[in-house]
């Protein structure tokens, strides 16, 4: 079982910024990708950014250049520093990774872009 917890969302204008955190706990070893999710009201949950064990990064069109995903292995967290944010970004935002073929996610956290 791996446990995820979000934390660093909140309110803020467009063009501010927001970093995000997630915390694995429990069956961590081996764990490989870590990624952020988002779902917007109305909409389907779609793929943020993703990030190996070794670092490397893939990233949602809509994002590029804005977000960037980080990690620290030894401590089992994965960061998304938001910059340049629109209110398009409003949404919940997810953790997630996979572990024994089973995906687990985090509980969300809000993030809310007012323009």
């Amino acid at each position: 079982q791996v446990q995820l917890v979000e934390s660093g969302g909140g309110l803020v204008q467009a063009g501010g910024s927001l970093r995000l955190s997630c915390a694995a706990s429990g069956s961590t070893f081996s764990i490989n990708v870590m990624g952020w999710y988002r779902q917007a009201p109305g909409k389907q949950r779609e793929l943020v950014a993703t990030i190996s064990s070794g670092g490397n990064t893939a990233y949602a069109d809509s994002v590029k250049g804005r977000f960037t995903i980080s990690r620290d292995n030894a401590k089992n967290t994965v960061h998304l520093q938001m910059n340049s944010l629109k209110p398009e970004d409003t949404a919940v935002y997810y953790c997630h990774t996979s572990h024994s073929l089973k995906a687990y996610w985090g509980q969300g956290t809000q993030v809310t872009v007012s323009s």
